[in-house]
């Protein structure tokens, strides 16, 4: 049978690549954004996702008339994907930010459960690590960066995603729920590999992401192995690519430009500094777009 999908974002920068991927995968997607997704085979429902009522509403619509053709009222999804959110700081005023990433993460996941559906995706971002939009040079505690990393970022966005990432965690304990949250690196889309060379020609420029970086197209993948796997409750995976976005190995690299940072265990040649060591182990990852497949060195 066919698993219907609701994905919220699906519009935006990750979403509008992880859409048409899961589509191909054979699942029914019903897209929740403010905007339209131009994408054949998937429906936008135009939703605010900090209205409650909205929220609870749209997770049992029909995603296309077809719907109405099977002589039922919609059904709860058999999964959510919520990537809505303001993207980062500085679109917004700060407390904006906070208040629409927070009640949006809450109000998805609370309709979730209480229509039944047991697994549901979220983004979380990199930016739970701290350094990304922190005040000043700030260095990573410890690399690599897991998913059991102290969090501590000191900005409205990456704070919104720590307490999301407690909530998902709640939720996921109250209803003996699925929910995995992915803690998303810098979204690269197709077309733009061409900064790679810039990234390489300065390397501190990178730092802020930990030389890390997800394809849009490999983030769809690891969305779609999360809905594929069930029984892990509450998990947190980086959602980042295999390799440092460097031109030396890791821990050359890592030793000659973060010095004072230790190393805490043995890391591959080339790997990212954001580890995706658990999403390949647990969900069994295989990175389909390295970036060096892309960039003339």
């Amino acid at each position: 049978m066919t698993k219907r999908v609701v994905f919220t974002g699906g519009t935006g920068k990750a979403g509008r690549h992880a859409v048409p991927y899961l589509l191909s995968k054979g699942y029914d997607v019903l897209n929740l954004d403010l905007k339209p997704l131009d994408v054949p085979g998937v429906n936008t429902l135009i939703t605010d996702v900090t209205d409650s009522g909205a929220v609870f509403n749209a997770l049992t619509t029909h995603h296309d008339f077809g719907g109405f053709e099977k002589g039922a009222p919609p059904s709860a999804p058999d999964a959510v994907v919520h990537f809505a959110a303001i993207p980062r700081v500085l679109i917004e005023p700060d407390n904006v930010t906070y208040q629409a990433n927070v009640m949006s993460t809450y109000n998805v996941i609370e309709a979730a459960m209480k229509l039944g559906v047991r697994k549901v995706i979220i983004a979380s971002s990199e930016t739970t690590y701290g350094v990304c939009f922190a005040e000043g040079d700030k260095d990573f505690h410890s690399f690599p960066l897991e998913e059991d990393y102290d969090s501590d970022p000191m900005d409205s966005y990456g704070l919104s995603k720590v307490c999301n990432e407690k909530t998902a965690r709640a939720f996921a304990a109250r209803y003996g729920a699925d929910i995995y949250a992915l803690r998303i690196g810098n979204v690269i889309e197709p077309d733009e590999y061409g900064m790679f060379k810039n990234f390489l020609a300065d390397p501190m420029s990178r730092k802020r992401n930990a030389w890390s970086y997800i394809d849009a197209r490999d983030l769809g993948e690891i969305v779609h192995l999360c809905i594929e796997k069930d029984g892990l409750g509450y998990q947190a995976f980086n959602a980042v690519n295999d390799t440092i976005t460097a031109d030396m190995p890791t821990t050359e690299f890592l030793q000659k430009y973060c010095p004072n940072t230790p190393i805490t265990r043995e890391m591959g040649p080339d790997e990212a500094p954001i580890s995706n060591r658990k999403a390949r182990e647990v969900l069994g990852f295989k990175e389909a777009h390295p970036w060096r497949n892309y960039v003339d060195l």
